[in-house]
């Protein structure tokens, strides 16, 4: 594993893999589908960081295995958190040639834990060689993606939504 100094001046949030996001309080959920619908919650979970690049801050490099890229790309076509106005550009990409995102993944972990990653992050791991910490990896790997995708409106992909969550319905 090594460890890219990516330069840049261009300031970006950033925060260290696998400390706890503090981000938002909430989390919110769109349905995928109308775009419109929404629930959001206070997590009882603890959520971790994963995938917070930024210019100028190292990250560990190395190669991951291509089923974890294809999957983690599957869980962010069916599930849309925290997705709001405003873009978020790859600061470490040349100017003009940056991919845009909005919004974030969660992918429950062991007990009590959730990792909470920025939606560039495929593009952190295949165009800038991120490697995430193993146990990310794995927690990908072990989400029932067919669950996941068949999942529709007044549900949301993702196991650990309370049932007293706010829904917006319009």
């Amino acid at each position: 594993m090594g460890v890219n100094e990516a330069g840049g001046d261009d300031v970006r949030v950033y925060y260290e893999d696998l400390s706890e996001y503090d981000y938002q309080d909430q989390d919110e959920f769109t349905d995928r589908e109308s775009g419109f619908y929404a629930l959001s919650y206070r997590p009882a979970y603890t959520r971790l960081n994963i995938g917070w690049l930024e210019a100028g801050r190292p990250y560990p490099t190395g190669t991951v295995p291509a089923v974890f890229v294809e999957k983690l790309r599957a869980v962010q076509e069916v599930q849309w958190v925290n997705v709001y106005l405003g873009l978020h550009e790859c600061d470490l990409c040349p100017e003009g040639e940056a991919p845009e995102g909005n919004g974030e993944v969660r992918i429950p972990g062991g007990p009590g834990i959730a990792y909470a990653a920025p939606f560039l992050i495929t593009h952190y791991i295949t165009a800038h060689g991120y490697q995430p910490p193993q146990a990310f990896m794995d927690a990908v790997l072990a989400v029932d993606l067919d669950m996941w995708a068949a999942t529709r409106w007044p549900d949301v992909p993702f196991p650990w939504v309370p049932d007293d969550a706010e829904r917006m319905l319009e």
